[in-house]
């Protein structure tokens, strides 16, 4: 094979590489955000039905702060199996691809498929990693205008899957200032 071809595909090999690399690191990093949302109701039943979907959701109460009306819930991330085996599996080609193009380059290297064995590290370092546990931090602000009926303002820091399910879950709408001045 001529040697700038096999420079070229070594060093796009080597950047696809590094991408894989990132890519499986970046599968169980911590994604937490900070988010407001409206809720429609006030005061006890909306404290009553946030705690009853936390509970439902395999989280509990760790702390409570009342002064700022604000609640720390605790759950444990649980790991998800086809991500772990896909991710086992995006390793496999990645280090079959990885060992054809070293093959080119290393004709007297017979041992580089068995390179391949190393997929597997790929889904355990997933499926160690992302097994954690998560707070989920809720203070609650009561908004009142004279013209709109009673609703509340909810300051979530979670993780953002489980700000989606939840603002999906309990029909949360997200605060917009705009939304709210107009609304005066």
């Amino acid at each position: 094979m001529q040697t700038p071809i096999l420079v070229s595909t070594a060093l796009l090999t080597a950047l696809l590489a590094v991408g894989l690399f990132f890519f499986i690191r970046a599968s169980a990093k911590d994604r937490t955000e900070v988010t407001k949302l409206i809720a429609e109701q006030q005061g006890e039943p909306l404290l009553e039905q946030l705690q009853q979907y936390f509970t439902q959701r395999a989280y509990r109460i760790t702390a409570v702060d009342a002064a700022q009306n604000r609640v720390t819930f605790e759950g444990l991330v649980r790991p998800s199996a086809f991500l772990a085996v896909f991710l086992t599996f995006l390793a496999a080609i990645g280090i079959l691809c990885l060992a054809l193009v070293l093959s080119f380059a290393f004709p007297n290297a017979a041992g580089l498929p068995m390179l391949v064995l190393l997929a597997p590290l790929a889904g355990i370092f997933y499926w160690r990693s992302a097994r954690r546990p998560e707070q989920v931090s809720l203070q609650v602000e009561a908004l009142s205008d004279a013209d709109t009926p009673p609703r509340s303002l909810l300051v979530v820091t979670a993780h953002r899957d489980e700000l989606a399910e939840m603002q999906r879950s309990l029909s949360l709408k997200p605060f917009e200032v705009e939304a709210v001045q107009n609304d005066a």
